[in-house]
């Protein structure tokens, strides 16, 4: 028998895997909290044997490490990689088996120059075979080729290409689990989602098999490239020197008053209500960045890697889902936290704030020479179409580029309304005059407004 148990890690669009044989199992690729990992275990009666790295992470910190050294597992890792921890060293073509299960390594570089593939056999022949890709053949498209060094982007780009071309000569009902893909900054083109794939699908869809000739596939992969969060510069480093345990009991808790003097010194103190309600009240001089899909990885991009961080939630549990979602980017502790709502935690009524939201119908009847549309999308999403007359200035690139901020009145829009309240949130810090357009901009081109 083999099984696959998916652990989907939706705000930063990746997957963890359990493949097993009913009793014995292996990892692939897990997250930094290990714990939840450990649950599937413990509940379907599973011994974990071995943990496979597919590759040195960009996107996140592996709990691959200590998950090996609590199950008592071998750490299976590239031979290439040069990392500063005792593994089981593995390379293109060798053979382990784990229980009912045979695993080939195959070299697929792109995403990675030292990245593999695990191809995971049922000894027993009752099930397909599963092969697990990491960030090279991803559900319709493949792993983005820029991240190891810019320079090398053409080289590995085509290395990508081959890689997935291999991994196609794999048997038809194989099925496919990329670790990236699912929302993930690690992905390129056309990425599906989607929650299974085998790889004669992959055949029919994918753009590395579907692509007329190495040089088009090259050009047309580099050329839909985006911006990827900063944060990641560190990630590879990170997983190279062996990630350790992680602590996730409630930081220290502070009060109203130790809460202004971290304002007062411009610290970095995050408000995770909703955007609505951060824009109805929030404590002046906070930052507002929602919690859900995609918080780790905004604040994460914006933040000075190691400025002092205090989270502000309205229970315990709002911040333990916030740490939680942290520490796989390796922001580890938090320095404080607190609990309650503005109002709790204000020292004064000049302490609270609030600003306007609308929608892209209040656009449309404002009088737009006495305001600024800023939109904080990226480039790509801006070439695709934008507000005549509006400000483009993206979010990742916004603290760097507070002199640019035209004066005056700002209405603020991104795609759906999140970026945009992040915007919101920095330049009313900036104790700048802003509303946010809590919208979506595909009704701008019904509205007349693009």
């Amino acid at each position: 028998m083999l099984h696959v148990e998916v652990l989907d890690t939706s705000d930063l669009g990746d997957r963890s895997y359990v493949a097993h044989d009913g009793s014995t199992a292996v990892v692939v690729d897990p997250q930094r909290d290990i714990d939840r990992v450990e649950a599937v275990l413990l509940e379907r009666g599973l011994r974990c044997v071995a943990v496979l790295e597919t590759h040195m992470h960009n996107d996140y910190v592996s709990g691959g490490l200590e998950l090996a050294r609590r199950a008592d597992a071998d750490y299976v890792v590239n031979a290439e990689d040069p990392v500063h921890f005792e593994r089981e060293s593995v390379r293109d073509g060798d053979v382990l088996t784990f229980g009912q299960m045979r695993v080939t390594v195959i070299s697929t570089p792109g995403h990675t120059v030292t990245h593999l593939a695990y191809f995971v056999e049922d000894s027993e022949g009752i099930d397909p075979a599963a092969v697990f890709t990491g960030g090279s053949l991803l559900y319709g498209s493949v792993g983005r080729t820029d991240l190891v060094d810019v320079e090398r982007t053409d080289e590995l780009t085509r290395a990508q290409f081959h890689s997935a071309r291999r991994l196609s000569e794999l048997p038809d009902d194989a099925r496919v689990f990329p670790t990236h893909g699912f929302g993930s900054f690690c992905s390129s083109g056309s990425a599906a989602g989607g929650d299974s794939s085998t790889i004669a699908e992959e055949r029919q869809r994918n753009d590395a098999l579907t692509a007329a000739d190495e040089d088009t596939f090259v050009a047309t992969l580099i050329s839909n490239l985006t911006a990827y969060p900063a944060y990641y510069a560190h990630m590879g480093a990170r997983n190279l020197q062996g990630p350790g345990p992680i602590d996730l009991s409630l930081p220290e808790l502070v009060d109203a008053e130790q809460l202004r003097k971290r304002l007062e010194a411009e610290e970095w103190v995050v408000d995770l209500r909703t955007r609505t309600a951060y824009a109805a009240e929030h404590l002046v001089g906070s930052i507002g960045i929602e919690l859900g899909d995609q918080f780790s990885t905004y604040l994460g991009w914006l933040i000075e890697w190691g400025a002092p961080l205090t989270l502000v939630g309205e229970s315990a549990d709002q911040v333990a889902t916030a740490q939680r979602q942290l520490v796989r980017i390796g922001i580890d502790r938090p320095d404080a936290a607190a609990i309650g709502s503005p109002s709790d935690l204000s020292t004064g009524p000049d302490s609270v704030g609030s600003y306007p939201v609308v929608g892209f119908d209040d656009l449309v009847a404002a009088d737009r020479s006495r305001l600024t549309v800023l939109d904080t999308r990226r480039d790509d999403e801006r070439a695709a179409g934008a507000i005549p007359g509006s400000v483009h200035i993206p979010l990742h690139a916004l603290l760097t580029r507070l002199d640019e901020v035209p004066a005056g009145p700002l209405w603020i829009h991104c795609a759906s309304g999140f970026r945009a309240s992040i915007a919101a949130s920095l330049l009313a810090r900036a104790g700048r005059d802003v509303t946010l357009i809590d919208d979506h901009f595909s009704r701008t081109e019904g509205l007349g407004l693009s």
